[in-house]
């Protein structure tokens, strides 16, 4: 079997992710490691190649599909537009708000150089975005509904850790309970942004921090905190160990809609994940292997999981999907 040849670019709980999803995957093997970091201090969880960013260019022609594990808020916009002038790529970009100007330099990058860029990819955005236009599509006269949490975000997380003087940081998305319930009475309501979620912020703060002012440009930060109830928590290095240091997330994208005839209906998909990042990753892999398989039959630019036909996804024939799956 010729194995989809990957490469990881960034190589934090993302690109660890991206290595044990590939392990699982038959068809899959990951080639290389890129970091801004010096390699020799990188450990690996499988023995792999690990090279400096800018020796990227060396690898044309021997990795099929790069996997971009940057943050959303300031490496992926710079580096998928970078990358895809080389390879094909994935991303798992998450700043919704942007998505359409992304989209659009990713894909005149891509389209310049003959590449294909999966963006977007992971499971919100990415698989609760099926879950919404499948159910909507399905389902049009009705309301979508979308809850995340409780869990920690690693965007968002990532968002803080860029405030200055912040040494660490996680981010919990909190789903206001009232509101769901309403949701799921059929009651159909009409919910703004702060009052479906709410977000618990726990910071190791840098010592001698101004601690007022990391708060005030959290919670000011636009397409992260500004439009929710934000709360700044201040913690040790230790209480943060101790704690928070695990990754768990999930949500739920909901349907309520009625038929012509005046029938109610609730369309809901779940996921409750113990580990945010290594789902995430698993996503991402399964939509390299998408971008391999679309970009052997021609298709170059930009796509998001909107354009992604299933049937790229899965390592089965589509002999075998038919006859298993369908």
């Amino acid at each position: 079997m010729k194995k989809i040849r990957l490469g990881i670019v960034g190589y934090g709980n993302l690109g660890r992710g991206v290595q044990y999803a590939a392990a699982q995957n038959e068809d899959m093997e990951v080639v290389a490691v890129f970091t801004r970091r010096d390699p020799a201090t990188l450990n690996t969880v499988f023995p792999v190649r690990v090279e400096r960013f800018d020796a990227m260019e060396q690898y044309v022609g021997k990795i099929d599909v790069m996997i971009l594990c940057g943050g959303s808020a300031t490496d992926l916009p710079v580096q998928s537009k970078e990358v895809v002038r080389l390879f094909n790529t994935v991303d798992s970009f998450d700043t919704h708000a942007r998505i359409p100007e992304y989209f659009a330099a990713l894909d005149a990058a891509g389209k310049e150089s003959g590449r294909l860029g999966a963006m977007s990819i992971g499971w919100d955005p990415g698989l609760f975005s099926l879950a919404r236009i499948y159910f909507g599509a399905c389902l049009p006269e009705g309301s979508t509904y979308t809850f995340w949490g409780k869990g920690v975000s690693q965007g968002h997380s990532d968002a803080i850790r860029r405030v200055a003087g912040v040494k660490d940081a996680r981010q919990y998305t909190v789903p206001v309970e009232s509101a769901l319930a309403r949701v799921r009475s059929g009651e159909n309501p009409q919910l703004s942004t702060r009052e479906k979620h709410t977000r618990e912020c726990y910071v190791v703060a840098e010592e001698g921090a101004d601690l007022a002012r990391i708060e005030r440009e959290i919670k000011e930060m636009p397409n992260y905190f500004a439009d929710y109830d934000t709360t700044v928590h201040f913690i040790s290095e230790e209480e943060l160990r101790r704690d928070h240091g695990g990754i768990p997330h999930g949500g739920l994208v909901l349907r309520s809609g009625t038929s012509a005839a005046g029938s109610k209906f609730l369309s809901e998909f779940s996921l409750r994940l113990e580990s945010n990042p290594e789902f995430t990753s698993s996503v991402l892999v399964a939509f390299a292997r998408a971008v391999f398989r679309l970009r052997a039959e021609g298709k170059t630019g930009a796509v998001t999981a909107f354009d992604v036909a299933p049937k790229y996804l899965s390592p089965l024939s589509e002999a075998e999907q038919r006859r298993q799956l369908l």
